[in-house]
């Protein structure tokens, strides 16, 4: 499983994010991971589908289309709502499931899989939570 086994070494210089995807067991909750190395920082950009409820933040006034549920996050600083659709889940063979109970390193972000959601934190404290009842930003 990928997303147990991502590992961060620090390399001399520059390089490229390696960028793999990954869905919880009910593939209600989708997230794109880029695994930085060097100079590069990790990243995770999730989606959740269907949900219910308030949205984790107040919609901006600058977005005219759907809010609250884009959820981004980098290794260092606040988590970001992005304004948009989630479009469609992902039917390609191949991606990793987070099965509950597992956890994820990339870098400074942490992110655990459990029957409640899927809750990432960054080194900062900053964070969300998903579920389809319950969203959250920290």
């Amino acid at each position: 499983m990928r997303f147990l086994s991502v590992l961060i070494f620090a390399a001399a210089g520059p390089a490229a994010a390696d960028i793999f995807p990954f869905k919880m067991p009910s593939g209600n909750i989708e997230c794109t991971v880029g695994v930085g190395g060097g100079e590069v920082a990790s990243d995770i950009q999730c989606a959740i589908f269907q949900r219910e409820g308030a949205t984790a933040r107040p919609r901006p006034a600058d977005c005219a289309g759907t809010w609250g549920h884009l959820f981004a996050l980098s290794e260092r600083g606040p988590m970001q709502m992005r304004c948009g659709a989630p479009g469609r889940p992902s039917t390609s063979p191949g991606i990793d499931v987070a099965t509950y109970g597992e956890t994820g390193r990339f870098g400074a972000i942490t992110c655990q899989s459990s029957v409640e959601g899927l809750e990432c934190r960054n080194g900062d404290g900053h964070g969300f939570f998903l579920s389809r009842r319950r969203q959250a930003a920290f």
